[in-house]
Parts: structure tokens; C-alpha cells; sequence
């Protein structure tokens, strides 16, 4: 593993190793050096003794008894040679076989005036490795005296030397190469951690510290990116919560926002913006192959062809009820004026243009339901002055519709002023503790004439108690119009059911009845002002169209829901829900 630990440690040992191999090296060599000179200069010596004392001997008997003597008590070999080369003593004389060797010719010989030559060879006597010194004699034997010594044991002891060095030096690059690992764990250590805790900045893990309990240059490292660590992990926070207040924006705005670049590819959307596209899980691509409405598509192609703000409203043909849209297009340029993309933002206007229809809808009933009982009272009223009111029978007749069609009128005058009122903002509620099922029989007491009339049964049942705080008035106006309504559009001798029940923290009402039903169609439509399911049957009846619609915003006002199912031919049930304890 090519690591930084690795790589010093190869770096630092092989440094050592050099260091001590050349150390060793010049130790050995200095101490074989120095024994050789020490063997040298004691052979000089004692070579240089010996001369002196053969300077003064004067035949060959003493002399040769003196180099035996000598020779043994300095274990040297000795060899007296005369100027002929002829050998005067030798101290191993059984050893000889040099005599008829020219002794002249040997080099310590040939260097004996220099005084401080010496020779190295293998003796052809002993076989051994011997040192050879000469010097000349001049007293009266003339001459030369040569003395040669055995080195093989500065050999072995060379050998020997090199053996402890090497153990040595062995032993102490282990060591050594021991320390030189610690040490380099512990210098590597610190780089290791900053080499990880950057490795986990670089995946974003701005949490990471490194240890940095030392004041070297390391210790300032480490607290360095320690500082940029903390500052990374604060800015990132700071971007994130940035990023994500402005993807909540982004996100939960009343409009749609869509961005694309100059390529026509959709880079960015929000979840209103979602709607738009074929496939809502599969977004990002070219606008005119994701977007399924052909007139937004051709809206951006303009935005994109002009280069210019753009508005209008779009309406979605596509999509099943119909939306309305107000579009607003922008393009997007550089600080060159090149174009990078345009941003489309889209306005949900569906519900003011069904607000808007409602209001054309609801002046054109209005004003419909206005006309027929002013166009009677209007009518009659001319054919009185035209004369008829003479004749008793059909002024009274007459009286009796003008009669009639003034209080439609009035109900219809009453209705619009009291839905009106409740939807003003100052509208308010007496709320007040009641028991429901009291109220439920008292409305169900004041219809049983009109139920007896059409032979139909009002059957009244409470589950649990009713007990609640609410308007009492109110909710009586709610139960008559809508037990009104199951009477009128029950047929002759059918059944009303009325019923309350208690649950957790509601109270609900039940008002079912076995009458013509309603068709899906017009069910989600019932609230709404002046609809009527059979308008025929309504007329007749007396009723102005308003009254489920104020039966829903006094539902609402206290809290509370209205749900209804039907069947066609089956019968019709409305469930009123309301809170024992409304806010």
C-alpha cells in the first residue's frame, strides 16, 4: 500500500540502512587499520631493538643462539642474512628451504634502507599470511636482520569484528526501524485523521472534527480545517434552511411556477404546477412532449418567439370539470441579452370564473323568479282596470291570484334578504344549551298538518342523549325546510323518517324519506341557489329555490356538516352533524 506511513518509513530506513552500512564499514576498516599499524610498528620496534643488539655480536654462534632466544620470547621469526644473501641464523632453521633463494631479491629486503617498509604475503614455508620488516645491520656482521609475524590472527579477528558489527548494526536498525515506526505513527497519525475528516467534508459530512491536542504545525493544521469544518457545516445549514424556506415557497404558492431553459427542457416545478403535465410523476423533459394543453404549449412558444412579457387566460379543455387559467410568461437573459429560459407562473382562476358564472347565474334567476310573479300581479292588475273588476266573480278571482303570487313574491324578497344576512360577516349566532330531540318534535308538530294532508307518516326517534349548545331558532329553520322539502317530494301516503343521534362530541340529525330521490347528476347541485330537482313540483309547492342553500350556510355557521345520499325512486336522506360545543 502506497500510503505516507509506508513511504517514510521506506524512505527513513533506507537512510538508516545507509548510514549504519557506511558507518560499519569505516569502523571495521579504521579498527583493522589501526591493529594492522599497531602489528607494524611493534614489529618495527622490536625489529629496530634487534639490530641494535646484533650490531654488537660478532660471529655467527652468537648470533644465531640470540635469535633463537629471542624469537621465543617474542614469538616472531627471525632471519639473519648477510650482504650476500646468505642466511646467518634463522630462528625455525628446520623450517628452511629458501637457502638457495636469493633473499636480495625479496622486496622488504630491496626497501630495508626506507625504514618504515614492510611486506604482506603467504609464506611458501609456513603457508601462512605473514608480515616481513627488514633492516640493515652495520656493526661487523654486515647484513640485513628480517622478522616476519603470522597476521592470521588479525584476520580472524577482522572477521570476528566484522561479525559484531553486523549483529550490532542488525540489532540496531531493529530497533531503530521499531522507533522509526512509532515515531512515524505518531507523526502520521494527525495526517491520517485530517486525510479522513476530508474525505468525509467531501461527502458532506460537515460534522467531522480532527484531534488537535498538539502546538506543532500539524495541531495548527488540524484546527485550521477544524475552523472551515465548523464554517462549511454553518453555511451549508444556513443554504439548507435557505433552500428550503424557498422550496416551501416555491411549493405551497397559490400558483403554478414552471422554469425552462433555453433548450425548451423543464428544469424546475412546483406541485401546483404539477397539474399540467401528462404524466405527473415524469416531468422534466421538453415542454411540448410533457405539457398536455396545446394552448399553454403554444403560450410558451410565443414567449419564447417574441422574447417579451406575455399574459392571457387559458382555459384547459383537456381536463373534465373545465379550468381557467391566468398565464404569465417572462423571459429569462443573461447580462448579455442572450435568452437562458422563461419562467411561467399560473393563476388558478377557476373558481372566480365559476364565482363569476354563479353571480351571471344567480342575477338571471333572480331576476327570472322576479319576473313570473311581477308579470302576473302586473297583468292581472291591467285586466281589473280594463274593466273586470266589475264583475265579482273574477275580481275575486282575480284578488285571490294577485293575492297569491304577492306572497311568493314576499318569500322570495324574505329568502334572498336572509341568505344575504347570513352570509354577511357580522352575522351571528345565539347559542344557548337545548335538548335537540325537543326542537326535532316541536318542527315535526308544526308540519303534521301539511304531512297529514298527502297521507304521509312523520315517524320522530332519539338514541342517546341529546343535549347541546346551539341556536335554537336556527335549527328549527333547518328542520323545516328540509322536512318540508322530504314532504313535498314525497309521494301521497309515503314515510318520513326523523332521527337524532348522539355520538362522541356531535349530535346528528338524520331526515330520511321514501320520495323520489335525486338523480346523480343534480346531487352535487342541490345547494346551489334558485336549483331545483323538479322545478314543476317546486313551483307548485311554493318554494323559492334558496332553501338548502340557506340550510347549508346555517349548518356551516355553527360548525357543523351536512352530507347527503339518494337514490332515484328510493328516497333521499340528509345527515346533519353538529358539535355538542361549537367554538
Amino acid at each position: 500500500m502506497n500510503t505516507f506511513r509506508t513511504r517514510l518509513m521506506f524512505a527513513l530506513s533506507l537512510i538508516i540502512l545507509v548510514v549504519l552500512s557506511a558507518l560499519g564499514l569505516l569502523v571495521g576498516s579504521l579498527v583493522n587499520d589501526i591493529n594492522m599499524e599497531q602489528t607494524i610498528e611493534r614489529i618495527q620496534n622490536e625489529t629496530s631493538l634487534m639490530v641494535s643488539q646484533i650490531n654488537e655480536l660478532s660471529d655467527s654462534g652468537s648470533i644465531e643462539q640470540y635469535v633463537d632466544q629471542v624469537s621465543d620470547e617474542l614469538n616472531l621469526r627471525i632471519t639473519v642474512i648477510d650482504e650476500t644473501g646468505s642466511v646467518l641464523a634463522e630462528s625455525n632453521i628446520e623450517q628452511v628451504s629458501e637457502q638457495d633463494d636469493n633473499y636480495l631479491s625479496r622486496e622488504e629486503i630491496v626497501h630495508a634502507e626506507d625504514f618504515t617498509h614492510s611486506a604482506v604475503r603467504i609464506s611458501e614455508t609456513l603457508n601462512e599470511e605473514m608480515l616481513y620488516y627488514a633492516l640493515p645491520l652495520s656493526g661487523e656482521v654486515e647484513g640485513y636482520v628480517r622478522t616476519s609475524l603470522n597476521i592470521d590472527h588479525l584476520r580472524e579477528a577482522s572477521m570476528q569484528l566484522w561479525l559484531f558489527l553486523g549483529l550490532s548494526f542488525t540489532a540496531a536498525m531493529i530497533i531503530i526501524m521499531i522507533l522509526v515506526y512509532r515515531v512515524s505513527q505518531q507523526l502520521t497519525r494527525p495526517i491520517y485523521e485530517l486525510t479522513e475528516m476530508s474525505r468525509q467534508l467531501a461527502r458532506g459530512n460537515y460534522k467531522a472534527r480532527a484531534y488537535d491536542d498538539t502546538s506543532d504545525e500539524l495541531g495548527q493544521l488540524a484546527r485550521s480545517v477544524n475552523v472551515l469544518a465548523y464554517n462549511l457545516d454553518k453555511m451549508t445549514r444556513r443554504y439548507k434552511r435557505q433552500q428550503d424556506r424557498l422550496e416551501a415557497l416555491i411549493d405551497h404558492m397559490g400558483s403554478g411556477l414552471i422554469f425552462i431553459n433555453g433548450h425548451g427542457q423543464i428544469n424546475l416545478t412546483n406541485k401546483m404546477g404539477m397539474a399540467i403535465y401528462k404524466d405527473q410523476k415524469d416531468y422534466e423533459g421538453l415542454y411540448y412532449e410533457k405539457i398536455a394543453e396545446p394552448t399553454l404549449v403554444a403560450f410558451i412558444q410565443d414567449v419564447f418567439m417574441s422574447e417579451e412579457h406575455q399574459r392571457s387566460q387559458i382555459s384547459f379543455t383537456q381536463r373534465s370539470p373545465q379550468q381557467y387559467y391566468e398565464v404569465y410568461g417572462t423571459p429569462i437573459t443573461n447580462s448579455h441579452g442572450e435568452l437562458q429560459g422563461v419562467v411561467i407562473v399560473l393563476h388558478d382562476i377557476t373558481n372566480l370564473k365559476r364565482l363569476e358564472q354563479a353571480r351571471k347565474d344567480f342575477v338571471a334567476n333572480v331576476s327570472h323568479e322576479l319576473k313570473t310573479p311581477v308579470t302576473s300581479l302586473k297583468g292581472f292588475a291591467e285586466t281589473l282596470l280594463d274593466g273586470s273588476h266589475e264583475e265579482e266573480t273574477i275580481r275575486l278571482q282575480f284578488l285571490h291570484i294577485i293575492e297569491k303570487e304577492s306572497s311568493r313574491l314576499q318569500e322570495l324578497i324574505e329568502d334572498l334578504l336572509e341568505l344575504s344576512r347570513i352570509e354577511h360577516h357580522s352575522f351571528e349566532l345565539n347559542v344557548m344549551p337545548l335538548e335537540l330531540s325537543e326542537v326535532t318534535n316541536e318542527v315535526v308538530h308544526l308540519l303534521e298538518e301539511k304531512a297529514n294532508d298527502k297521507e304521509i307518516t312523520i315517524h320522530v326517534s332519539c338514541e342517546g342523549s341529546t343535549k347541546m349548545d346551539g341556536d335554537i331558532a336556527r335549527i328549527k329553520q333547518v328542520l323545516i325546510n328540509l322536512i318540508t322539502n322530504a314532504i313535498v317530494y314525497t309521494q301521497q301516503g309515503g314515510k318520513v323518517c326523523v332521527k337524532t343521534i348522539e355520538k362522541a362530541e356531535e349530535v346528528a340529525i338524520v331526515v330520511q324519506d321514501n320520495g323520489i330521490g335525486i338523480d346523480e347528476e343534480s346531487l352535487p347541485r342541490i345547494f346551489e341557489r334558485f336549483y331545483r330537482v323538479d322545478r314543476a313540483r317546486s313551483r307548485n309547492s311554493g318554494g323559492t329555490g334558496l332553501g338548502l342553500a340557506i340550510v347549508k350556510h346555517l349548518v356551516e355557521a355553527q360548525h357543523g356538516r351536512i352530507d347527503v345520499n339518494s337514490i332515484v325512486g328510493k328516497g333521499t336522506s340528509f345527515t346533519i352533524t353538529l358539535p355538542k360545543k361549537p367554538n
